[in-house]
């Protein structure tokens, strides 16, 4: 059974960076598609990065584009965010997910079956 925890949240000033990471345990994550997701207060989850799991393709929302970046270690079984120029509606919990027959980079919130318990990230001056 796949379990993720998301670890690297924290509060940070405008214009701050963190890293956000996903490890897995129980299964190697070479054969799952991950993505980044997000929910604000008050607000619908919604998809931050995807990261495909075979020739390493790459999907951002329009909203982080240029901010943010998503990799994977497979050798680590971990997935990372990098998040930069962090601005305060990028506030929310963030939450990794990983599905095994994904098969584009779409971040449709629905076709993810494995969840983390989310990391929470607050930008505030």
């Amino acid at each position: 059974q796949l379990q993720l925890v998301e670890s690297g949240g924290g509060l940070v000033q405008p214009g701050g960076s963190l890293r956000l990471s996903c490890a897995a345990s129980g299964v190697s994550l070479d054969y799952y598609a991950i993505g980044w997701f997000r929910q604000a207060p008050g607000k619908e989850r919604e998809g931050v990065s995807c990261i495909s799991k075979s020739d390493g393709s790459r999907n951002y929302a329009d909203s982080v584009k240029g901010r943010f970046t998503i990799s994977r270690d497979n050798a680590k079984n971990t997935v990372y965010l990098q998040v930069n120029s962090l601005k305060p509606e990028d506030t929310g919990v963030y939450y990794c997910a990983a599905d095994p027959y994904v098969t584009t980079t779409t971040c449709k919130l629905y076709d993810y079956k494995y969840w983390g318990q989310g990391t929470q990230v607050t930008v505030s001056s």
